[in-house]
């Protein structure tokens, strides 16, 4: 996370000369509204999704017993792309309809499970930052400052240089 967020401070200080050297002062505003509030997007989804998984593993829960999880199930409610084959026998079809509404309702998920999955997004943090996010679009806006490029610029190199990072640890 550390070198995230110094690879995050190396552009934005970039960022910041090329606008002041540029005498841009519109530009200066626009970008470092959208830099700092997409960055602190990134963290605060980051922080909430690490300590959602946190807690999983603090109370030891485990993925369901089918071995599906809750992207599976929702790809694939009817497990229709399963590895395993099920053997079917002659069944009338009144014996096939029961089953599979079994299987429906066994697959029904409550709104207790609908919330614990939706911590992560609706966390204080990303709910906070979103707010920035928005506050800063309505300051440029209201104020005639806002500049699309430089702002729309500002916005997508965050998730570019986290994903970078990311995927340079591996």
């Amino acid at each position: 996370m550390k070198n995230i967020l110094n690879a995050l401070l190396i552009v934005d200080i970039g960022i910041l000369i090329f606008c002041l050297l540029s005498g841009e002062r519109t530009w200066l505003v626009n970008t470092q509204i959208g830099f700092v509030s997409s960055s602190l997007v990134m963290f605060a989804s980051m922080i909430s999704y690490r300590n959602m998984v946190q807690s999983r593993v603090d109370s030891g829960v485990v993925i369901a017993e089918d071995n599906r999880d809750t992207l599976e199930k929702i790809e694939d409610p009817y497990d229709l792309y399963s590895e395993e084959e099920e053997r079917t026998q002659d069944k009338t079809l009144q014996e096939v309809v029961k089953e599979e509404r079994e299987k429906l309702k066994k697959n029904r998920r409550s709104v207790w499970q609908v919330t614990k999955d939706s911590k992560a997004a609706l966390s204080f943090y990303r709910l906070g930052a979103y707010m920035l996010l928005i506050f800063g679009f309505f300051y440029l806006n209201n104020n005639k400052f806002l500049e699309i490029t430089p702002y729309l610029f500002a916005l997508a190199l965050p998730p570019v240089i986290v994903v970078t990072m990311l995927m340079r640890k591996k």
